[in-house]
Order: structure tokens, then C-alpha cells, then sequence
């Protein structure tokens, strides 16, 4: 039997197989049941249904390991044990027919910042599911139905740190992007930064949804895709049992335009059965297979949670934002070696809104611990701007933590010629995807001419080779010397860029105000070299993006490349330019952020200023402003705005968790004030509860953070609560509303029986349901109050059922 890496490029269409869990429902697994407890007590049904799918034409099975984490499993299980039998039986019925991949499911945790959990206790769950995995006989580690990017890579690294097993990821999206913010084309810019050998999507949507999102990942793919489209979305029928509608026909009419694409692998989620399979198999019919032709596959590419920025010599110029660095800066300097993030913060969002498109950030300073405070910085950052980062320090233990810290692929500032520097971080860089600044220097001696420089580079390129570091990691910096006592040095440096554009396809950049140093009127001369430069092909520069002749020069020299079609983003910055006066960070290279600072409480929730906004509210009470004004005009104002946002698809995830998590601290500094002005009045209280046998509680901890920040009483049930304890609760505490939450389509039956027992008592008790497989129309099936898909929507549900 072949390998799966050869499998991956056979040159044919294949099938992956479809649900597991509607085929275990059929077999007896209970309401609420685990599948992983069932099918380790009954492995001959697992092997029978991975049987069935072979069969049908599968040539690749999952295993039933989809929640075989510790997080997901019951206390006293044995994960390898349990990862390792079930991987086994897949390889039982698989034999040497066909492959078996390795189920790896979401945790249902969230990473720091959004989360309690450390991206290293979060590797350390995986890992243990995965040394399973492995060891039972699968072929490939399977990282499914991801929403987050964190998440998604922890689970990459920890299978690199267990195995030398080629490893896939799919993501699942809505409406464009994730759960937390990342769209299609970041998800696989991340995943080829990290060198993922399978990338695609499953779940959430039907076959013709899923097509545009299919679209979206293609402009630089360099990765097979499998795609796994649910038949359809769930339904209750009239006994009350999910269904899904999409019958085998008609799923295998729909995915041929998936196949169409490019696409390697077609097979089923939620819903679909061996007769979905056995139909895709025929109307597939031995298609022949080639990856999608992508001009860009090799470029790259720098990742945020929620932003793709690529640097190369042939598109626009990208500005590496240089202000975060604690030289000649006095208060940065103090805060930092206070552990304080306040004007760093400030740093990164004002050049975020001047317009560059990736942040530095060094904290060197002097008696700093820079492997604590660089994580801790980037963890800060990544929640305020959307822009990626570029960890600048020498220190590698500083970079690793940093590289921990972020979800997506940072650039490492830099490595150099220094004897043991590739060694030791470029291996490091290829484990997390991270691309690099490559600095061709060596020893203590200046490469002046462009012969030297290019020389180091070469050796430095070869290193890179001989420890299989992908080109597409490596953006050379072209080292700018300063012409006031090396005249022929800009000569040089153009002479780099152009070489390292036109012989090797490299992207390059370069620390622009060097060129000045020691000369007057310096920003003149800056912004002279970097019209050169980019010319030449110089494909990002450090610099300070405050600078109004440096925008300028960057969004004239842009139309004149051809790199901005119909001057489109030149006339929209500049339409009304004045010499001196400058233009507008969304003309030529920007990225259009919100210039307006933070001066007042409802700007200071929407950005989720959370460190200074109880500053801003002390301000306000001294200057004897009443805390229910304070409250009803300038916050909930705010809060509402941020909900807009969200609803708008302006914010994400992370955002709207920041600006709630600051609405959260203003309530607390303002509560002693509210309750002694009006005598503590009683808020409406509303119980929240996952229901019985599901065990995901995400969905309903964001939404209890925003129905406080509403001013409604929440009392968090937790998850997996029975009917009688929720009706129980709501009795007890006088509770007006009951919210409930099922992400399994086996677990939201039980919604009914809360809805079935408030209407047994008589209880004037509202109940309003919600969840990834919930929908408007089971919702109303069941006979629930109101039905919400996120949390902004149930603020609004919660009050009109008041009303």
C-alpha cells in the first residue's frame, strides 16, 4: 500500500468517507452518549461502519476519535488507550484498502487572551490524543472542524512534537470567515506557512454553500484540499428526530462544482451516510486530479488571527511598522521594565491607523525579562490591532514564547550570519510557520558592496536548504548602510533587492531611515531612496508610517509601478491633498483604520480599551458626572455599537470580547455607586445552561458576558444540566428567562424537555434557545420563547421577550 503523501498526489479525485455520528445514532448510541465511550465498548459497530464507507467508495476513513482529547473525554479516561483503539479498528476494517486518518477534533477551549488555557497546556492535550493515534495505525493526524487559528496550530505542533506523520487541518466557516475572524485565504496561508500537507473546510453548510468559500482559498494554494460538506442543515422531523434533507443524489450533483475547482478529496459531514458516498463516488467517476494553477502559491505571506498581508517584489510595498521599540523612548522604556503595556498599545494602534501593514515589536530594554514581557506584549497586541506582528529579538527563548503566544504567522526579526543562528532559530521558524528577516551579517565586519552582501546571502540561503526551510519563510533584508560615511551604499542595497528579485524570487526589506543618519533634512532623503527602492522591487521597508512625504512618496510610486489599478487608491487618499498637509491612511498602502484616539468611555468600550478606561471613569466622577449617565449615555451606547460592529462582520470574535470584557471592568468600578444611589434595584435574572450530555460551553459563556453588560442578572448553570435542575434553578431564583445552549445535534433534543417542564409547572418563565446546530425552525418545534444564532442577537431576544 502506498504512503498517504503519495496518495496525496496520485492525480485522481478521491473520497474521504462521511458522518459518523448519525451512523452510531442508528446503531444505539445514546442521547448525550460520548461516541468515543460507545465505540470503545462496542469497536466491532465502528469497524462495521468504516467498512460500509470503504465499500462505497471511501478510500480514506476517520476515526471515531473526533472529542478524544482530555478536555473532551470523562475524567478517569485513558486517552492514548482510547485514541489508540480506535485508530486500531479504523486499521482493521481499512486492511491495506484503503487509509485511515486520525480524527482530531476542537477542544471547545479558547487560547490566551480570548481563554484561560496556554497555548502549551493546549499542545499537551493534543499531543497525548495524538501519540494515540499514531500508535493505533493511522495514516494521517486529521484536524477537523476547527473555528479558531490558535487552536489549529497547537494542534500542528503538538502532532509535529509526537510524529512524523503528514497532517491535514479543516476549518469550518460562515459567512466568510470563522468563528474568531479568519477567512479562508489566512487559514491557508497560516497552515502552508506551517507546512501542512492537507488544508480544506467541513461542516456548517451544504454543498453550494460551501463554494465560495472553496473560491476563497484558492489565489495562492499550493496544498491538496479535501472538502466535506454537510447534507444539508439539521431538521426535526415530525417524531422529533434530526434529520438531514440533502438525499445521496442531489449531494452528488452539488459537489461537482467543488470538484471542479481542484479540489483532491470530496466526502461528508454531518448528515451524510455510505449511500452519499457511494453517489459522489459514481458521479466523481475517476476525475483526474492536478492542483489549481496559483500565480502567488510561493509568496510570502505574513498572517494575523484575521489578516493575510503578502510581501513580494511584485505587489504593493508593505510598511513594518518601527515604533515599538523602547530605544530613545523614555516612557515605553518605563513601562516595560514596569510590566506595563499602556503606550505600546498606543504605539501599535496609532501606526495600524497611518497605515502599516505589519507592527515590530522589541522590548529590549534594560533590566527587561524579554522571554515574559514579549509573549505577554503579543498577547496584548492581538486583541487590539489587526494587523500582523514581527517579533524583533535576539533572545531565541523570547522568540519561542512570542511564536507561542500568537495565532498566526508572525515574522521572527532576524536571523543573521552569525555562526549558529540558523541553527538555532531557523528550525524553530519552520516548527511554527514563521517567516524571517534574513540579515547578511556575519562576523564584525560591514559587507559594504553588494558582492559581499550577496555572498553572505547565498551562504545563508544554503543553510536555510540544508535544514529544509521552505524560500517562501526567508525575506531578505538588504542592509542599508548610511551614505554619510559610505557613499556607494544605496547603490549597493538597490543592487541586492533587484538581484534577489530577479535571480532568486525573494521578497526583501530594509531599515529606511539608516540611509540618513548624520545628514540634515532626513526624511527627504528617506523617501528619495524608497522610491528607488521600490523600483528596484523592494518589497517592504521598516519605518515610522506617521511620516506624510513617506505615505506620499509610497502612494505615488505605487500608481506609477502599476501596482494601483485606475489610481483608485491614490485618488481616495489624495483627492483633496495639500502639500504638507498629507493624505489618508486607506490612499496607496494603508489599511484604512480608525484614526479617532480613545478620548472618551464609548470609544474606549468599542476599542476595548479595558486598561484605561477605569482612569476614564474616575476622570469623569471627579468632574462630578452621575455613574447613571455615565452608564445609560456613554456605555450601553457603546456596547451597542460594538454589537452593530459584529453583526456588520466590522468585528470578530476577539474584538467583541475585548470591548465586553471592558464594558465588564467599567460595571464593576461603577456598581458600589449605582447600587448606593438607588438602593441596589433588582436586575432581571436569567438562567443559562448547556443542556443535558453536551459538554461545549464557548457559545454560552459569550453570550452570558454580553447579557451582563446589558444589565441583566446571569446565573451560569455550566454544562451538561438536566432538565429538572435548570426548571429547579429558575423556580428558586425567580428567574424571568431560561437560555439554553446544544452544540451536538444528538444533545439539542433535550432542549424540549426544559421547554416541556416550564409549560407542566405554569411557570411565567421565558425560554430562548441557541447553538451551532440549532435553528429558527426547531427552535419554533419545540415551542421555545425565541431563538438566537450569536450572542448580540440574544441580548436583543432576551429584551423583546421582556416586553
Amino acid at each position: 500500500m502506498p504512503d498517504f503523501q503519495r496518495l496525496l498526489q496520485d492525480g485522481r479525485v478521491r473520497l474521504f468517507d462521511g458522518g459518523m455520528g448519525t451512523m452510531l445514532q442508528a446503531r444505539g448510541l445514546r442521547s448525550g452518549q460520548s461516541p468515543e465511550e460507545f465505540g470503545l465498548a462496542k469497536p466491532g459497530v465502528v469497524e462495521d461502519i468504516h467498512r460500509e464507507y470503504i465499500q462505497a467508495g471511501a478510500s480514506v476513513v476517520t476515526t471515531n476519535t473526533f472529542g478524544g482529547t482530555g478536555l473532551k473525554l470523562w475524567a478517569d479516561a485513558d486517552v492514548v488507550g482510547l485514541n489508540r483503539e480506535m485508530a486500531a479498528a479504523a486499521r482493521r476494517a481499512a486492511g491495506d484498502t484503503a487509509f485511515v486518518v486520525g480524527s482530531v477534533g476542537p477542544t471547545g477551549h479558547f487560547v490566551q487572551p480570548m481563554g484561560e488555557m496556554s497555548f502549551r497546556e493546549l499542545v499537551s492535550f493534543f499531543k497525548a490524543q495524538i501519540k494515540g493515534l499514531a500508535e493505533g495505525g493511522a495514516d494521517l493526524i486529521f484536524v477537523e472542524t476547527q473555528f479558531d487559528l490558535a487552536e489549529a496550530r497547537a494542534a500542528v505542533i503538538a502532532t509535529r512534537e509526537v510524529c512524523d506523520l503528514p497532517v491535514g487541518v479543516s476549518m469550518t466557516f460562515e459567512q466568510g470567515s470563522c468563528l474568531t475572524g479568519t477567512n479562508p485565504l489566512t487559514f491557508i496561508d497560516t497552515m502552508q506557512n506551517l507546512g501542512v500537507d492537507l488544508l480544506g473546510t467541513n461542516c456548517g453548510a451544504g454543498p453550494e454553500q460551501m463554494l465560495e468559500t472553496v473560491k476563497a482559498m484558492l489565489p495562492r494554494l499550493s496544498t491538496p484540499l479535501v472538502v466535506q460538506p454537510n447534507a444539508g442543515l439539521p431538521e426535526l422531523d415530525g417524531d422529533g428526530n434530526t434529520v438531514f434533507r440533502l438525499n445521496p443524489e442531489n449531494f452528488a450533483e452539488q459537489i461537482l462544482p467543488i470538484v471542479e475547482l481542484g479540489v483532491k478529496f470530496i466526502g461528508g459531514c454531518c448528515g451524510t451516510t455510505p449511500d452519499h458516498i457511494r453517489c459522489a463516488k459514481a458521479a466523481i467517476n475517476g476525475k483526474p486530479w492536478s492542483l489549481p494553477k496559483s500565480p502567488e502559491a510561493e509568496c510570502l505571506v505574513v498572517t494575523s488571527r484575521s489578516m493575510s498581508m503578502p510581501v513580494s517584489p511584485f505587489r504593493r510595498s508593505k510598511i513594518i511598522g518601527e515604533r515599538i521599540n523602547p530605544t530613545g523612548k523614555k516612557l515605553l522604556t518605563e513601562e516595560l521594565q514596569a510590566g506595563q503595556f499602556g503606550e505600546a498599545i498606543r504605539l501599535a494602534q496609532a501606526q495600524e491607523s497611518a497605515g502599516a501593514h505589519i507592527l515590530d515589536v522589541n522590548v529590549g530594554a534594560p533590566m527587561v525579562e524579554e522571554q515574559i514581557l514579549l509573549p505577554e506584549l503579543t498577547k496584548q497586541l492581538t486583541s487590539r490591532v489587526k494587523v500582523p506582528l514581527c517579533l524583533d529579538s535576539t533572545n531565541p527563548d523570547a522568540i519561542r514564547a512570542a511564536l507561542d503566544a500568537y495565532p498566526g504567522s508572525a515574522l521572527v526579526n532576524s536571523i543573521s550570519g552569525e555562526p549558529g543562528r540558523m541553527q538555532a532559530l531557523g528550525p524553530l521558524c519552520k516548527h511554527y510557520g514563521a517567516p524571517f528577516i534574513m540579515l547578511p551579517l556575519e562576523g564584525r565586519k560591514l559587507p559594504v558592496t553588494a558582492a559581499e552582501r550577496l555572498a553572505v546571502i547565498e551562504g545563508l540561503l544554503r543553510e536555510a536548504d540544508d535544514l529544509g526551510i521552505p524560500r517562501r519563510l526567508i525575506l531578505v533584508d538588504a542592509l542599508v548602510l548610511t551614505v554619510s560615511s559610505k557613499p556607494e551604499a544605496a547603490k549597493a542595497c538597490l543592487e541586492v533587492i533587484r538581484h534577489c528579485r530577479d535571480e532568486w524570487g525573494l521578497a526583501t526589506t530594509c531599515g529606511l531611515s539608516n540611509i540618513s543618519f548624520g545628514l540634515p533634512a532626513r526624511e527627504l532623503l528617506n523617501s528619495s531612496f524608497l522610491v528607488m527602492g521600490m523600483a528596484s522591487g523592494l518589497s517592504s521597508f521598516i519605518a515610522n508610517p506617521s511620516s506624510n512625504r513617506l505615505m506620499e512618496s509610497i502612494a505615488s510610486s505605487e500608481v506609477l509601478l502599476n501596482r494601483d489599478p485606475q489610481a483608485e487608491g491614490f485618488v481616495a487618499g489624495y483627492a483633496d491633498w495639500k502639500p504638507g498637509e498629507g493624505g489618508s491612511a486607506t490612499g496607496g498602502s494603508g489599511n484604512g483604520g480608525d484614526k479617532k484616539p480613545v478620548t472618551d468611555l464609548g470609544q474606549a468600550v468599542i476599542k476595548g480599551a479595558k486598561d484605561s478606561i477605569v482612569a476614564m471613569l474616575d476622570a469623569e466622577l471627579d468632574q462630578g458626572a452621575d455613574p447613571f449617565v455615565l452608564v445609560n449615555e456613554k456605555l450601553i451606547p457603546a456596547i451597542t455599537e460594538v454589537g452593530e460592529k459584529y453583526e456588520r462582520k466590522e468585528y470578530f470574535l476577539p474584538q467583541l470580547l475585548l470591548s465586553a470584557e471592558t464594558m465588564q471592568v467599567a460595571f464593576e468600578r461603577l456598581k458600589p455607586l449605582l447600587e448606593a444611589a438607588s438602593g441596589a434595584t433588582e436586575r432581571t435574572k436569567i438562567i443559562m445552561a448547556t443542556v443535558e450530555g453536551d459538554i461545549h460551553d464557548i457559545g454560552k459563556n459569550i453570550v452570558i458576558l454580553m447579557l451582563r453588560n446589558n444589565g441583566f442578572e446571569v446565573i451560569d448553570m455550566g454544562k451538561d444540566v438536566t432538565a429538572n435542575k435548570i426548571v429547579e434553578a429558575a423556580e428558586r431564583e425567580g428567574a424571568a428567562i431560561i437560555g439554553l445552549s446544544a452544540l451536538m445535534t444528538t444533545t439539542m433534543i433535550h432542549m424540549e424537555d426544559t421547554v416541556k417542564l416550564v409549560r407542566e409547572k405554569g411557570l411565567n418563565v421565558k425560554v430562548m434557545v441557541g447553538g451551532a446546530v440549532v435553528t429558527e425552525a426547531y427552535a419554533d418545534s419545540i415551542g421555545a420563547d425565541g431563538y438566537s444564532e450569536d450572542a448580540v442577537s440574544c441580548v436583543k431576544l432576551a429584551k423583546s421577550l421582556l416586553q
